[in-house]
């Protein structure tokens, strides 16, 4: 296996393994290590290459990659990745874990056009909103 930048760190892997426990723990065994499919997931992310493209240093099949990329979708395992990843964050930087405020911007901004039809009513000679 090669050792490519987009690989997870140790302290990385004990963060995410958690996460990625099977909900059914019965029947056939993993074939493939989950570090080896993060692993792969993370350097097609990061290059933006073709499933097929995948480098087979990985020593998984491009197919069984995707599958489980569409599966932990399905299964909502990215958001539950990302919450942790941002706690791990807030708690690094010595904040809270939870934010305990919100800034919501708004902008208005006049344009020329609208959705209504516009015009002048010839018999009146006034603009008709």
């Amino acid at each position: 296996m090669t050792n490519y930048e987009t690989n997870l760190s140790d302290n990385g892997w004990a963060l995410l393994e958690p996460l990625l426990v099977r909900p059914d723990p019965r029947g056939k065994r993993d074939k493939y290590d989950k570090r080896m499919i993060m692993n792969a997931l993370l350097y097609w992310v990061k290059t933006g290459c073709q499933w097929r493209m995948l480098p087979k240093d990985f020593g998984i099949p491009w197919f069984v990659v995707y599958d489980r990329y569409r599966r932990w979708n399905e299964q909502g395992v990215w958001e539950r990745i990302l919450c942790t990843l941002v706690e791990a964050s807030r708690l690094q930087d010595g904040r809270s874990v939870s934010s305990i405020c919100a800034i919501i911007d708004n902008q208005s901004v006049k344009t020329a056009y609208s959705d209504e039809q516009r015009g002048i009513d010839g018999e009146k000679k006034n603009k008709r909103a």
